[in-house]
């Protein structure tokens, strides 16, 4: 048989009836299948190529129109088919834009198409491609895009995307929303009418059995060390005392080394530290931990030297003492303020609370009662009658009862709210303790408590953070280290170089500390929070970690028992036998904290010789008459020797096609950023980023 021969006219007709034939069949099976409520499903099925003389047999000359009456008429078909038991296959996108605050927020379901998301943003489609061209994404107005790619044109004007989803079976939307707690205001940022004087919040630290429970009572008029096993506290309390005319809130830490991280965290929220020390005894080991503490969370120290009263005390001593470690007494010609007392007499109590008023005022302690609620746990245990409960210092807003909370990973609504003396308060503001009831658990000594609008937030809060405590759980905790100490500076966490020092005699120690001394930076600084003879004991593994130091130990070793704490708090302990290595690994961890500097490094020049207009703006056609310009590179256009403008590459081409540099001698079309402003003559200066490391 003879090969037919081609016709177009005749092909032309021959598949337009084939085409139309489809097409009315097509239709029917459509519209049958929409008394069903599955019409879309199918509709969708139709080729692209197809649809626009689908749309015409419908009836419609814009696709845009018969898109929204077929939009229409599958909504009426989903209801049709819920009240008959059937549930559609699919669920028309919705879309919504929601203003909160200064803040606007896009709700859309995939499919993104390009035309209906710049619509919602009321922005010209065209501006949405040229974002879209400018991240290499090439697509027509009605193409969909990825939710990653819209999420970041939304971004770029002002505005914020969130895709929503729907529960599975529900045929609802709903909207993955995100709870984000407020920010605490800095006082520097708030107006002065605003800020109030609070009272200050005082912690009473030293040695076990130096009288610091017995001090508060004193203060209090009551017998609580009488309540306290064996006479030593065993937690965490917080109590207010008012004395002529001036408030002041106390927080009594344990003083057993037993507690010294219970210590740390106290020593952190206070404003003021109340040093406790026997006028027999002196200092003890407790109480040189307790002024470490201090110093590392860098607050005031008062010095109060109790037991005044009976016959072996020694006051000077003490003084002699406290000077040798840097607290010299102000009657000595230092700065440090010290009362003797005595908690049995009465003696110096009112001396030690007017000392406390007056470094309060020099403090001028402020904040705003106004805004969330925000404070710290500070005792947290489950009571019969009240369940789980935490002892809680606001520290700026007001709590009040009602209020809903999130506090660690514990959500709640505030049930009541008890004072020391168990009366019942109906509001709480800064530097005010009180006991919590309505926690949904018990929360941790230390997290901190915000207010949040209502009790769904604190619930949906809760368990994501549960959640990212699952996660954490899998994950090694990350401490300081040596070596990874410029990834933390990155990050802002660390401003110097904290040590905890431990040698196998005083002599060691001696020479490392001058070692250590004698490294001459003005841009970094190692500082030694703790040095001592001996090994490394579960103390010291506590405080580098309160304080986020590194251990380091010349000729010694750690403790058995201190092991496990350092494998638990994620420390990092080096050991050394050679000093000069140890000098030259603290060196090396200081210039790995100094962020490298940057230097431009000029690498070629283009000259401007005619400019072309193009769909997607102004393109530059340049000569490189020097070096060479890299499409990687950043460039500045240059008019008369005054730069106009900076930015990176969005083309680089030679010809027609896209490259990655070009040499001296040739020439190209340059596009850099939105820049559409060039002029014939201009010059275009390429240079890279060269990063210098520093040195101490």
């Amino acid at each position: 048989m003879p090969p037919r021969k081609n016709n177009p006219e005749t092909d032309s007709a021959r598949d337009g009836e084939a085409d139309a034939k489809t097409l009315d069949e097509r239709k029917a099976s459509a519209l049958n299948l929409l008394d069903k409520g599955e019409r879309k499903s199918k509709v969708r099925a139709v080729p692209a190529a197809e649809q626009g003389s689908l749309y015409g047999h419908l009836g419609k000359s814009n696709p845009l129109d018969a898109i929204a009456e077929a939009r229409a008429t599958d909504r009426a078909a989903a209801a049709a088919a819920e009240d008959v038991g059937e549930v559609a296959e699919e669920e028309e996108p919705t879309k919504s834009v929601e203003v909160v605050g200064d803040k606007k927020i896009i709700h859309f379901k995939p499919p993104i198409i390009i035309k209906e998301l710049a619509a919602m943003m009321e922005l010209k489609p065209v501006l949405l491609m040229q974002d879209l061209m400018e991240m290499e994404i090439f697509a027509s107005l009605g193409q969909a895009i990825e939710p990653e790619i819209a999420a970041k044109v939304c971004e770029k004007h002002g505005f914020i995307f969130e895709k929503e989803r729907r529960e599975k079976g529900a045929g609802v939307h709903k909207v993955e929303e995100v709870i984000e707690v407020p920010e605490a205001p800095a006082p520097e940022e708030l107006e002065e009418d605003q800020l109030e004087l609070r009272p200050p919040v005082v912690t009473f630290m030293g040695h076990v059995d130096h009288g610091k429970t017995s001090l508060l009572d004193a203060f209090r008029g009551s017998r609580v060390v009488h309540g306290e096993a064996g006479g030593i506290t065993q937690h965490i309390g917080a109590y207010q005392v008012e004395r002529k005319g001036h408030t002041v809130t106390f927080i009594d830490t344990p003083g057993h080394a037993a507690f010294s991280e219970m210590r740390a965290r106290g020593a952190n929220v206070t404003d003021i530290v109340v040093l406790v020390v026997a006028a027999d005894d002196g200092l003890m080991p407790t109480t040189l931990e307790a002024i470490d503490h201090c110093r590392a969370a860098g607050v005031t120290i008062v010095v109060a030297i109790n037991k005044v009263d009976i016959p072996r005390a020694d006051v000077d001593r003490v003084k002699r003492q406290l000077q040798e470690i840097d607290l010299a007494p102000e009657d000595w010609g230092g700065s440090t303020i010290c009362v003797e007392v005595s908690a049995k007499t009465g003696q110096g109590l009112d001396d030690l609370f007017e000392m406390i008023h007056l470094q309060a005022e020099v403090l001028e302690l402020k904040a705003s009662p106004e805004g969330p609620a925000r404070g710290v746990v500070i005792e947290a245990r489950t009571e019969a009658g009240k369940g789980p409960t935490g002892t809680v210092l606001v520290q700026s807003g007001t709590l009040r009862v009602g209020d809903a909370f999130i506090c660690g990973v514990v959500s709640g609504k505030v049930k009541a709210l008890l004072d020391d003396c168990g009366q019942r308060l109906d509001s709480a503001g800064p530097s005010v303790p009180v006991e919590i009831v309505g926690c949904s658990g018990v929360p941790s000594v230390g997290d901190e408590l915000v207010e949040l609008e209502n009790e769904r937030k604190a619930k949906k809060l809760s368990e994501e953070r549960l959640e990212q405590q699952r996660q954490a759980k899998l994950a090694p905790t990350q401490r300081s280290a040596l070596e990874t100490l410029f990834n933390n500076i990155e990050q802002g966490k660390k401003a110097s170089l904290r040590l905890i020092v431990k040698a196998d005699a005083q002599g060691s120690l001696q020479a490392i500390e001058k070692s250590l001394a004698e490294i001459d930076s003005a841009k970094i600084s190692a500082e030694i929070l703790r040095q001592g003879v001996g090994p490394i004991t579960e103390a010291d593994v506590l405080l580098a970690s309160a304080s986020d130091a590194v251990l380091i130990g010349f000729n010694t070793k750690v403790e058995a028992k201190a092991q496990p704490v350092v494998k638990r708090e994620g420390v990092q302990v080096k050991l050394f036998s050679i000093i000069y290595e140890l000098i030259d690994q603290v060196k090396e961890a200081m210039l790995g904290m100094l962020e490298p500097e940057t230097r431009e490094k000029v690498i070629g020049h283009a000259k401007v010789l005619q400019v072309f207009k193009l769909s997607s703006g102004k393109v530059g056609g340049c000569s490189v008459t020097d070096g060479r310009v890299a499409r990687k590179a950043r460039a500045r256009v240059l008019r008369d020797g005054v730069p106009i403008y900076d930015g990176g590459f969005t083309t680089l081409r030679r010809f027609k096609d896209d490259v990655k540099e070009v040499k001296v001698g040739l020439e190209c079309g340059i596009k850099l950023g939105r820049f559409n402003d060039y002029l014939e003559g201009d010059v275009i200066e390429c240079y890279e980023l060269e990063k210098l490391e520093q040195t101490l």
